[in-house]
């Protein structure tokens, strides 16, 4: 073929890989079903070559389609990563970010330099609100908020869905004399954050029962929760993203398979009145291409 595809065809094909269904793909791209099946069927067209089997009234795609939606990935990521290294050039100004206390901690500050490098003239103030969904700041440019996505007087996009698993301190688990299957969490104390309800999402889900959860203390801020499960003291909820960290630096131990999947997730967050500011839309851009693929994990 001589031209290229379209850009929101691409986007589709990629989105579609990464979650083996058209409303997946429908759902991350804000599009509905018959639009994203319209692309890919255009695609397929323009393209030549077969991108897809149809299996009833699914499809699924053939080993030519996930080679070439593996280039398209790769070719998209180079774009965004482009995009993120040149949108601060030049640019000057202040930019505060409002960011939960857990994501600012263990996510954000150590990367905060990837940031700086790209907008080195951009003043740059990082500030925790008080709840984890509070937008109301008024001195805040940009929220990382974390809650159901129902963020009122805001342009609201996802930035990352979250899955929790038990973390626990390898001097905890060498005192328990090793911990790898579910029922081990229920030889420790259960830390948690804010109340119960997550850990008894987790119990559920392992087949263990509920009533576990009612023990522990309960702290209000993640940076304590992590603090303490850090210095053995519990086994704690975590959140797999923020605490990837803690794990690869061998700080923390994620117990077992068993995941769930929360019900809300960390949101990008701006004013309709500060969208268009350019220190906001260079750590929009920035923020995007630094986090892993923002896939929805299958619930469990």
């Amino acid at each position: 073929m001589s031209r290229i595809p379209s850009t929101q065809a691409l986007r589709a094909l990629e989105c579609f890989a990464r979650h083996g269904t058209v409303w997946g793909a429908a759902d991350e791209l804000n599009l509905t079903r018959s639009a994203v099946s319209h692309q890919l069927r255009l695609l397929e067209r323009d393209l030549g070559f077969a991108l897809f089997n149809r299996v009833g009234t699914r499809i699924e795609l053939t080993a030519r389609g996930r080679a070439y939606a593996g280039d398209v990935r790769g070719a998209l990521s180079a774009i965004a990563g482009s995009a993120a290294r040149n949108a601060g050039h030049g640019l000057s100004g202040s930019l505060t970010v409002s960011c939960t206390p857990g994501f600012a901690a263990f996510w954000l500050a150590p990367r905060i330099g990837g940031f700086r490098a790209v907008c080195p003239e951009v003043d740059l103030r990082i500030v925790t609100p008080r709840r984890l969904d509070d937008v109301s700041n008024p001195g805040a440019d940009i929220f990382i908020a974390f809650g159901s996505g129902a963020m009122q007087g805001v342009e609201v996009e996802l930035l990352q869905q979250v899955e929790f698993a038990p973390l626990i301190s390898p001097v905890l688990a060498n005192r328990l004399g090793g911990i790898e299957a579910p029922a081990d969490v229920l030889r420790a104390d259960l830390l948690h954050l804010g109340d119960t309800a997550d850990w008894r999402h987790w119990l559920h889900a392992a087949g263990l029962p509920q009533s576990a959860a009612d023990k522990g203390p309960v702290f209000s801020d993640m940076n304590l929760v992590y603090a303490a499960t850090i210095a053995g003291q519990g086994i704690s909820m975590g959140d797999v993203l923020i605490g990837n960290a803690a794990m690869e630096a061998g700080q923390l131990i994620r117990v077992g398979d068993v995941r769930i999947t929360s019900p809300d997730a960390y949101f990008l967050c701006t004013p309709p009145q500060k969208a268009e500011l350019a220190p906001a839309l260079a750590f929009r851009c920035w923020i995007v291409d630094a986090l892993p693929q923002r896939k929805r994990p299958a619930a469990q």
